[in-house]
């Protein structure tokens, strides 16, 4: 496996009110190459700390970070180039247009003004391409950010809670753009809180709490089989009778019987012996965020997480030892 995100024992404390606190305790964290990779977890559980590591904008205490098989922030310069983030948000010239806000950076840092109409393209803003920027939608401005980090073709993108503040609108615009990029090739790092958004799009995640991978992988092996089924039958305390004796476990919820079984027609056929016919049989799915709470409890995580502290100016990239 091609990967594009490796750290080792990955370790950041901060200094507050005179006791060191762990933001991210000992991570082992691997982010394939190509396809979109969720960085999951609450606020405060170490995720922009994380990142911002990666991007050489804080000194990690100890451990080994890795883009691409350059060690960072050592070897950092060689594979920049490489990369785009938004770890904040990007500021444009509000009186000026997207294109001419793209035209200024394309200049900056370089690159052939042939990019802008294909950036525009691939964020779905070239038909607004010639409003200004003060007129866009906070979903067009984060799409008008991504294009800006797209102006360089990066192979990695690094996004940070990129659909915060965002209405049902603008998150949809937001997660379209994500799963095009990583169906084009591109390895999409994207960190949430928000676990059914980033469950729709994408492939693999890394879920973590207090600083501490608590799961890694894909998607579908993290969430396992539906061994959950909801079931709907006119005589409910009867059909709970029938399952119970064949002891599939059973409960009532509202107007619905939740059966713990991997085999549906199992039920039907139980039921159907009993002249119980179901009218409704629907297999309960797992989500990232049952998942979530269970590794969380598990780990003994389940409490609140600390409010984020500031970095002391000793925490700086430049700062004192």
């Amino acid at each position: 496996m091609d990967v594009a995100v490796t750290t080792i024992g990955l370790r950041k404390t901060y200094l507050r009110r005179g006791t060191r606190r762990a933001a991210v305790e000992r991570l082992d964290l691997t982010v394939p190459a190509g396809g979109v990779h969720g960085f999951l977890g609450p606020n405060g559980s170490g995720k922009t700390t994380t990142i911002r590591m990666l991007l050489g904008l804080l000194r990690p205490d100890s451990g080994q970070a890795w883009i691409f098989g350059h060690r960072v922030p050592v070897e950092l310069p060689a594979v920049i180039g490489r990369v785009g983030a938004i770890v904040e948000s990007p500021k444009f010239f509000p009186t000026f247009t997207a294109r001419q806000n793209l035209r200024l950076l394309s200049d900056a840092i370089g690159t052939p003004r042939t990019r802008i109409d294909e950036v525009l393209e691939a964020t779905h803003l070239r038909e607004r391409a010639d409003d200004r920027y003060a007129g866009y939608s906070l979903g067009m401005k984060q799409r008008l950010a991504i294009a800006a980090t797209l102006l360089k073709d990066p192979d990695l993108l690094i996004f940070d809670e990129p659909t915060n503040g965002l209405d049902p609108a603008g998150i949809r615009e937001i997660r379209d753009t994500m799963r095009a990029l990583g169906d084009r090739g591109k390895t999409v790092l994207v960190s949430s809180h928000i676990l059914a958004e980033v469950e729709q799009v994408a492939d693999t995640v890394s879920i973590i709490g207090r600083g501490t991978l608590l799961a890694e992988g894909r998607v579908a092996d993290l969430l396992g089989s539906s061994t959950q089924f909801r079931v709907g039958v006119p005589d409910l305390q009867r059909a709970a009778a029938v399952l119970q004796d064949a002891g599939l476990p059973t409960e009532q919820e509202g107007a619905f019987l939740r059966v713990t079984t991997e085999d549906g027609e199992q039920v039907t056929r139980l039921l159907a012996g009993h002249g119980l016919f179901v009218r409704q049989l629907t297999p309960m799915r797992p989500d990232l965020e049952s998942a979530f709470l269970r590794l969380t409890s598990e780990s003994g995580l389940d409490a609140a997480p600390e409010a984020p502290v500031a970095a002391s100016p000793d925490e700086l990239p430049g700062g004192g030892a």
